[in-house]
């Protein structure tokens, strides 16, 4: 899924980003992710993708310590 932002504006290092058309709805953003020189009033695309393989190590991981957790017992 791609998307379109406004930067609304820039406040203590957090960008303002306004979802088009309507811009009615607003995205708070760090400022270090976004790309170097974006500033009020920019249009910027946004890209969001389900990250299958991080999501699976994700879960491994918190399976593997639940088990060493239950496997401890009181």
């Amino acid at each position: 899924m791609e998307m379109r932002v406004t930067v609304d504006r820039i406040e203590e290092g957090t960008a303002v980003l306004l979802v088009r058309e309507a811009e009615t709805d607003a995205i708070l953003w760090p400022i270090g992710v976004l790309p170097e020189g974006v500033r009020e009033g920019m249009i910027l695309k946004i890209r969001v993708e389900p990250d299958e393989e991080a999501t699976h190590a994700a879960k491994e991981r918190v399976e593997s310590l639940l088990k060493k957790l239950v496997s401890k017992g009181p």
